[in-house]
């Protein structure tokens, strides 16, 4: 009987917890990451708010959507480079599939820059990637220019002018500059610069004009 219960320790129970032992082993042993760092070349420092996602996909299809095998979100806390590490499943890794690596920026939900060319990689080298960002240009606000446009003057040095009818201003790219009040109308000569209109040798014509009411 004690012959038994030594063979059962010995051959059973001893293979038991070597088995358990090696579980863990094997489920660390079945993670993979790519690893790498994210730079752009304009000099700017990006703000408390900025996020930075590194994605690695499955972009074999050109005609489907990319698929995300993993993906890392990062808040920068100083200047590029940023490190990252995307782990993931090395099980899902097909030879004849191609995989990239595509990131982004963003600032609270609005996009800054972006990895606009393909960065292929081999999911399973252990090489670090680096990847380029390119700024994106804001959306440009369409503007109006200020020459030959009619202008309602609504204040002359932060007093409201007469309601009805109103002043009117207009200035021309050859530096001339006019308009109508109530009553009489007048000319300048004008200088455009940048936000501001320089008015010099201001004239006005002299009519006879009803009492204001």
């Amino acid at each position: 009987m004690l012959d038994r219960i030594a063979e059962f320790f010995i051959f059973g129970f001893v293979p038991l917890v070597v088995g358990i032992l090696a579980v863990p082993e094997q489920s660390v042993a079945a993670e993979k990451a790519v690893r790498g760092e994210v730079i752009y070349r304009e000099r700017i420092a990006l703000p408390p708010s900025a996020v930075l996602s590194v994605q690695l996909a499955d972009v074999s299809l050109a005609d489907a959507p990319a698929t995300i095998i993993g993906e890392q979100k990062v808040k920068p806390t100083g200047q590029v480079p940023i490190s990252f590490e995307i782990k993931f499943d090395p099980s899902v890794i097909r030879s004849q599939m191609t995989y990239a690596l595509q990131a982004r920026i963003t600032v609270d939900d609005k996009l800054l820059f972006i990895s606009d060319m393909r960065h292929q990689v081999d999911p399973l080298t252990d090489v670090p990637q680096t990847i380029m960002l390119k700024m994106v240009a804001p959306n440009a606000e369409p503007t109006v220019s200020v020459f030959d446009q009619l202008w309602l003057v609504d204040y002359v040095d932060g007093i409201g002018v007469i309601a009805a009818p109103q002043a009117t201003f207009r200035v021309s790219e050859a530096g001339k500059a006019g308009g109508s009040g109530p009553c009489n109308t007048y000319f300048a000569t004008a200088k455009v610069n940048g936000q501001t209109i320089v008015i010099g040798d201001i004239g006005s014509t002299y009519k006879a004009c009803a009492p204001e009411v």
